[in-house]
């Protein structure tokens, strides 16, 4: 998959196109970029992808903004691992902020993207103010001799599956629903950096995980597994938040205790699978009740991990 950064001035090969923001690349998601990837390959034209970065609600309103489901590499991995052909990251500043929705089908969807077939969400708008809708595409794609269609929305049970639909689960802990939404386990993948070593002296050594955004989709301590260390994912007690009882509670972490593991495995880069919350954030009197509890945590996650590989062994 090809990685752009902004936007040609003038196109070099037609596209068959899709707008969107992409955050987490959920099961609705995937479904328009199944879609689009099919279409592409029956006209045969790589099958492309416009996202923005940052996320325009970040630029727009920064302390409304939306806790990210997925970095920008973390993005960028799942849209390869659709199929997507090209991704075209225009950066939204004030100057895109501005442009008109007609604006911004004829210089970037006409001029710099070529665009010969669009598909977009059925809730999608674009413009400034907004006031860019699938009937003004419908309307450019005439003048400009493009086709247009829109996706509909994807289902989970009567829950619109959606970003927001995302963030609420994991913001409730529900892991279980985030996976049901996303198709996926909810991961954050980062790289393993030095930390305070207050883990090893408790006797429950962490990997430290570099994470990019302070904003959190979830906290509390998980049952996870490790990818990037050994072939196989290894079981972990990962705790995310911004550790109350031995920091100042500003700057946010993911620690990781594999339940089998101790070796330095500084500088990996390794991804993280949240598969169930075993409890919230929290702080404690002193070190010796945080260590009790996280004994009490990796038992939860060795109950955890035994059930899952009995369910396995049961329905195998």
């Amino acid at each position: 998959m090809l990685v752009f950064r902004g936007i040609p001035s003038r196109a070099t090969t037609p596209t068959v196109l899709t707008i969107g923001n992409f955050d987490g690349v959920h099961r609705g998601h995937r479904a328009l970029l199944a879609r689009l990837i099919a279409k592409a390959r029956e006209c045969t034209l790589p099958a492309t992808v416009l996202t923005f970065d940052p996320h325009p609600r970040e630029f727009l309103n920064p302390a409304q903004a939306p806790a990210r489901l997925s970095n920008f590499r973390e993005k960028m991995t799942l849209l390869a691992e659709c199929g997507v052909d090209r991704v075209h990251v225009c950066p939204f500043n004030a100057a895109l902020a501005e442009i008109t929705a007609e604006d911004f089908i004829d210089t970037v969807l006409v001029r710099g993207l070529s665009v010969r077939h669009l598909i977009i969400g059925d809730d999608f708008c674009f413009g400034k103010g907004r006031k860019g809708n699938f009937a003004l595409f419908q309307q450019a794609g005439i003048t400009h001799h493009f086709g247009t269609e829109a996706m509909h929305t994807v289902m989970q049970g009567n829950l619109r599956i959606s970003s927001s639909a995302v963030r609420d689960a994991l913001a409730a802990g529900d892991i279980e629903q985030a996976r049901a939404l996303l198709g996926r386990a909810y991961v954050i993948a980062g790289r393993i950096v030095h930390g305070d070593k207050v883990g090893r002296t408790l006797g429950y050594p962490t990997l430290n995980i570099r994470i990019k955004h302070t904003l959190l989709p979830l906290t509390g301590v998980f049952a996870v597994t490790v990818t990037g260390i050994d072939a196989q994912p290894m079981p972990g007690v990962a705790n995310i938040g911004v550790r109350p009882t031995i920091a100042d509670g500003l700057r946010p972490v993911l620690e990781v205790h594999l339940l089998n593991f101790d070796r330095d495995i500084y500088g990996a880069h390794v991804t993280v699978d949240f598969l169930h919350k075993l409890r919230g954030e929290k702080k404690f009197a002193s070190l010796y009740l945080l260590k009790a509890q996280i004994t009490r945590d990796v038992a939860a996650a060795r109950v955890y991990f035994a059930l899952c590989s009995h369910n396995m062994t049961s329905h195998g």
